[in-house]
């Protein structure tokens, strides 16, 4: 049976394209796997990341939770157009 504290309960959402965006997000995200956000693009990033789960997440520019460049993002907190984003894992 699984049980919650396999993921984070909520949703997190996030804006990809041109803006004001296209909504998406993830639903009860899997804990501490790394999830490529939908949309986002070697191009175009995700961006305006809303972590409505009550996990932490970690947000980072590249694809596959790579690289130096990543931003913490506490639960409940809702961030603006100007961080980007292509992969998030969640604590």
């Amino acid at each position: 049976m699984p049980s919650s504290a396999n993921a984070a309960v909520g949703e997190f959402l996030y804006s990809t394209g041109p803006l004001p965006g296209i909504p998406a997000g993830i639903a009860d995200p899997e804990s501490r796997v790394c999830h490529n956000l939908y949309g986002a693009t070697e191009t175009d990033p995700a961006y305006a990341p809303k972590n409505l789960t009550n996990a932490t997440a970690t947000a980072f520019l590249d694809f596959d939770c790579a690289g130096d460049t990543y931003y913490v993002i506490a639960p409940g907190r809702v961030l603006g157009n100007r961080l980007k984003l292509r992969s998030v894992i969640f604590s």
